[in-house]
């Protein structure tokens, strides 16, 4: 359960970070933000939707 609550951190970084490339129209940072955004949010989306909160033993 701790890898999920440290990649939901990350991946709300990488949307922090999105915006603020969007903001300084940094095109390369926000293709790569954006990206890791995608990834580590569609971790934790998908852990959390087999797993469920808090994570049990089957």
């Amino acid at each position: 359960m701790g890898t999920v609550i440290i990649f939901a951190l990350i991946a709300l970084l990488a949307l922090y970070g999105v915006v603020r490339t969007l903001r300084s129209k940094n095109i390369l940072g926000f293709i790569f933000g954006l990206g890791a955004f995608a990834v580590f949010g569609w971790f934790v989306v998908m852990t959390i939707l087999h797993h469920g909160i808090p994570t049990g033993t089957h």
